[in-house]
């Protein structure tokens, strides 16, 4: 792998950056495409992945303004199902644990539509979110959960803190990947945060997505990719003591890490150490273990390219579920369009009469597979398998087959919740 030293860490500025992987030039993700634009032409953006050697801080460079990407988002999480009982399941747990109440304040980072504040709203905890985009927050006050459209950092926590006094719980599910100025935004969750206060972060584990060969969970919005190691010495520089974490199945494998004031010399889990310890010896911060990561996913591009085309040659009818900000990276990426994959649905009328960026692939209300009967659906959002299977399995009467993309195509029967790594003949 070779050393880049043009760039410098987000983290600590460190120089000595290695390449982990390269996925040429990709559109931003989560923008749409219209009709109207579709003979217009798209901006392309690098897509280079590096980690750097001093912190082992994997990331790549902000090569978009944050504004051009969060200003008006396409994404709106109370959508998937799943993903709001994951919040309300947190929610009842957290509350519990730090007996949270009518007196309390609670705080989330990148709340987008307020698909987890209504439930602390419902139990009648006090509570704020922040989030950049004008479009989804406006979702979240229709829900009744008050909600500032901001970017987060340093100035904002004081200016919250003034206004309505510390934190005694700061949240952020899925956001320190989409944080450009990383230490501004993590100074500002210790200035925000009550002495006695605690800290949760949800993040999907790089340790999963090299594992498991997650590419397409790279994309212009996700600045940060991080082992718990790394993501203990970030919030550690600003005063705050990562004392517990939780492994989850979400995302392809996420961690929960909970942080509090160092200063309080906090008892610390010894599930911190043991799951650091799991990281390096996966070679997380050594360069040994991203050396063969690049390879593994253009393997992942190539198998997946043959199962399409096959199809395709033999006349059956391919068609998408979903159309996330992953999906978007693996079809640039691998080059699919409307030629291998007519269309894509998606349960977001907000993305219904687009088409997908790069690629322009149209998207339709998911009424459209039932119209249509497609042979084959290739589930872009993967990580919402069992849910999107469930939803599917009224396909099962014309025999439709789900494949499941990543690390390698595999077919999930209509109806059932388990993968199998069977034959990728149809």
């Amino acid at each position: 792998m070779e050393a880049i030293g043009a760039a410098r860490c987000r983290f600590c500025g460190g120089r000595d950056l290695l390449s982990v992987v390269d996925l040429g030039l990709s559109p931003l993700c989560e923008t749409l495409v219209a009709p109207e634009q579709l003979e217009q032409p798209e901006t392309f953006y690098p897509l280079h992945v590096r980690a750097c050697t001093a912190c082992w801080l994997v990331q790549i460079p902000a090569v978009v303004p944050p504004e051009a990407i969060f200003t008006e988002y396409a994404y709106f999480s109370a959508y998937s199902d799943s993903w709001v009982e994951h919040a309300r399941a947190y929610v009842e747990a957290i509350t519990a644990r730090l007996g949270l109440g009518a007196d309390s304040f609670v705080v989330e980072l990148a709340s987008n539509d307020g698909y987890l504040l209504q439930h602390f709203a419902a139990r009648g905890i006090p509570s704020l979110g922040v989030d950049p985009a004008e479009n989804v927050v406006a979702a979240a006050r229709a829900r009744g959960v008050e909600t500032l459209v901001a970017f987060f950092g340093r100035e904002l926590a004081g200016r919250i803190r003034a206004e309505r006094g510390a934190a005694d719980l700061v949240l952020g599910n899925n956001v320190l990947a989409q944080v450009p100025d990383l230490n501004d935004f993590v100074a500002g969750v210790a200035a925000l945060l009550a002495p006695g206060g605690t800290a949760t972060f949800e993040f999907p584990h790089l340790a999963e997505l090299i594992e498991r060969v997650e590419y397409d969970t790279i994309y212009h919005e996700h600045f940060s990719y991080f082992s718990l190691a790394t993501v203990r010495e970030v919030f550690a520089a600003h005063g705050l003591a990562a004392v517990d974490v939780e492994e989850l199945p979400t995302h392809g494998g996420s961690l929960r890490v909970y942080f509090e004031h160092a200063a309080r010399s906090p008892a610390v889990s010894p599930e911190v150490e043991r799951v650091v310890a799991a990281e390096d010896a996966r070679g997380l911060r050594r360069p040994e273990g991203y050396r063969t990561f690049g390879d593994a996913v253009q393997e992942s591009k190539r198998a997946l390219l043959e199962l399409l085309i096959e199809l395709r040659r033999e006349g059956r009818r391919v068609a998408g579920y979903g159309a996330p900000g992953k999906g978007n990276t693996l079809l640039n990426y691998c080059g699919i369009r409307t030629d291998l994959l007519e269309y894509t649905v998606d349960r977001n009328p907000y993305k219904h009469g687009k088409h997908t960026p790069g690629t322009r692939i149209p998207i339709h209300p998911p009424e459209r597979i039932a119209e249509t009967r497609p042979d084959v659906i290739v589930i872009l959002p993967w990580n919402l398998a069992d849910e999107i299977g469930e939803q599917l399995a009224y396909t099962a009467e014309w025999g439709a087959r789900l494949v499941v993309p990543i690390p390698a195509p595999r077919f999930l029967e209509p109806g059932t919740l388990t993968p199998s790594r069977q034959s990728t003949t149809v």
